[in-house]
């Protein structure tokens, strides 16, 4: 579901190439599990907190239809 979201937020978007890059992330990292490289359940859910934090942000800022004030780094 994250990944499909991510996926879908607007290219003109100021947070899309962010959700690119997160998803991008994640993906490799479902491919690694897959090949049953261990990953470190810290560095997964951080990655997916990142996630939902782009996807919240994008909708606030499609909701406001403002720059959003805050960057990602503040979150992290």
């Amino acid at each position: 579901m994250l990944l499909a979201r991510l996926e879908r937020i607007s290219a003109d978007s100021f947070w899309a190439h962010r959700a690119s890059g997160t998803r991008g992330s994640l993906i490799k990292l479902e491919e690694l599990m897959d090949e049953g490289v261990f990953i470190s359940p810290k560095e997964a859910t951080e990655l997916m907190e990142t996630g939902f934090t782009i996807l919240e942000q994008a909708v606030l800022k499609k909701k406001s239809g403002t720059r959003p004030e805050k960057s990602l780094q503040e979150y992290g």
